[in-house]
């Protein structure tokens, strides 16, 4: 998968910033959907809390 701010950046010709990220890099969603997807429970996504 190939989602993200820094995916979106590159595609527009401009590098990827990490911090001007709003949505996550490619990796990080993958992760949280990944993480989602195998726990089965929508707690498990809480991108707020984790550490």
């Amino acid at each position: 998968a190939a989602i993200g701010d820094d995916r979106l950046a590159r595609a527009a010709g401009r590098s990827a910033v990490p911090d001007s990220f709003t949505h996550g890099s490619s990796e990080q969603r993958v992760r949280w959907l990944t993480t989602g997807l195998r726990s089965g429970t929508i707690g498990s996504c809480n991108t707020f809390d984790a550490r």
